[in-house]
């Protein structure tokens, strides 16, 4: 295919993947009125628990609350459109990867899709804790109103969930980098020590100091997907050696 007939077939796929978003937005935007209503909740909790009337989520212009809700449309827009845009993303690709490449790509996103789905379920139950905890820092006294700003507290709600989904993909890019050949399964479990105090100190960081079940829970997830991403690199590394123990000439094994 000619460099013009690239550029056509990646309008066309952007195309595609464009009108599959903005079905995904439209939809979003009709719950997102709901999707609100579950992100006010620990500001709800908070207010009840303290009898304030003054902590609530704070628009401050006219537009405020549209933009809110396009905000989120787009979030849940990507999110429900993906199966259209990865495929669009994919059959671009496609036609210029060996069977071995596509065998891994496809392996890679079926590990990736869902351990980043669970990421984002795990965020989402860690984040009304943290809202909770946070809110304990600000002085109950009285003269104080205790407003959440709508644009910097969606920010830290969606930055909280992605980092998580992402920390929850990071063991399928080592075993990625392991097929690569950029480094070993051995390689890996090296830094074992390294990893638990790297894993320990996010889940610390990521969950309420005061809510120790959620910090053990969130780090021994990644910790059992660490060890398995170890176990899959050093499997591929011992398929990998007895292969090149078959190719090579017999006098080369004498």
């Amino acid at each position: 295919m000619s460099l013009g007939g690239h550029l056509r077939e990646l309008r066309k796929r952007f195309f595609i993947a464009a009108i599959g978003l903005i079905v995904g937005m439209v939809v979003a935007f009709v719950i997102s009125g709901w999707v609100i209503d579950l992100l006010s909740q620990p500001i709800v909790q908070i207010a009840e628990e303290r009898g304030d009337q003054y902590i609530a989520l704070n628009f401050t212009t006219v537009s405020s609350g549209f933009d809110l809700h396009m905000r989120i449309a787009f979030a849940i827009g990507l999110l429900i459109s993906a199966p259209v845009w990865l495929w669009q993303i994919w059959a671009f690709v496609m036609p210029g990867l060996t069977r071995k490449e596509i065998r891994y790509t496809v392996g890679f996103l079926a590990a990736a899709i869902p351990l980043f789905v669970a990421g984002l379920y795990v965020g989402w139950l860690i984040m009304p804790h943290m809202v909770v905890l946070m809110s304990n820092f600000v002085p109950n006294d009285q003269g104080i109103a205790q407003f959440y700003d709508y644009a910097t507290y969606y920010d830290f709600v969606f930055k909280l969930l992605l980092v998580i989904g992402v920390s929850f993909v990071t063991p399928v890019f080592l075993v990625a980098l392991n097929l690569a050949g950029v480094v070993s399964g051995r390689g890996i479990l090296k830094g074992w020590r390294v990893a638990i105090i790297v894993i320990t100190v996010f889940a610390a960081a990521a969950t309420p100091a005061a809510d120790v079940t959620s910090m053990l829970l969130l780090a021994g997830i990644l910790c059992v997907l660490y060890f398995a991403a170890v176990g899959l690199s050093m499997l591929f590394d011992r398929r990998k050696a007895r292969r090149d123990a078959t190719l090579l000439p017999p006098e080369a094994t004498a």
